[in-house]
């Protein structure tokens, strides 16, 4: 994003929002996560102005704030799809052939890992196990799960969202 750009969105950014989050939780101890898990909940991800609005208000630095935000894998840092594609790559699914489900999606999506398509319906990711072997390779949108994958099966499978 061009310095432009973002000085465009933060002129444009809802603070009020944000001021609306944080009321219940000024003048307490302990609360930056819970703070972040509201905003994010708001938002569908962590806007840089909100970061820096929380600390402006908390009276920290705003290094605290991305400090907490980048620490936690719960928190991210960019806009995110409608739907989330967790593609597992964990040993049971390495053996049976997820490389070949992982490099299939990607195609389709038209996206690498961590990325999400320009249309912002679909966030890509890749995580360490998802807890499914018996059906590997595996695979999960938002909450559901989707085994035994070829290639094949995964246009039919998004055709759905």
């Amino acid at each position: 994003m061009s310095e432009e750009t973002a000085k465009a969105a933060e002129k444009s950014f809802d603070y009020d929002r944000v001021e609306t989050l944080l009321q219940e939780f000024l003048h307490k101890k302990g609360v930056m996560v819970p703070i972040l898990q509201k905003i994010q909940a708001e938002f569908g991800y962590l806007p840089r102005p909100a970061m820096e609005y929380v600390a402006k208000r908390l009276r920290i630095p705003v290094s605290k704030v991305f400090g907490v935000a980048t620490f936690y894998a719960q928190f991210h840092l960019h806009p995110r799809g409608k739907n989330i594609v967790r593609v597992c790559r964990g040993t049971a699914c390495h053996v049976r052939g997820v490389s070949k489900v992982a490099e299939k999606m990607q195609e389709i999506l038209g996206v690498g890992v961590g990325q999400t398509t320009e249309d912002m319906n679909f966030t890509y990711e890749e995580v360490a196990c998802i807890g499914a072997c018996g059906l590997a390779p595996v695979m999960m949108i938002n909450d559901q799960t989707y085994g035994k994958l070829t290639p094949e099966k995964l246009k039919g499978i998004l055709k759905n969202y």
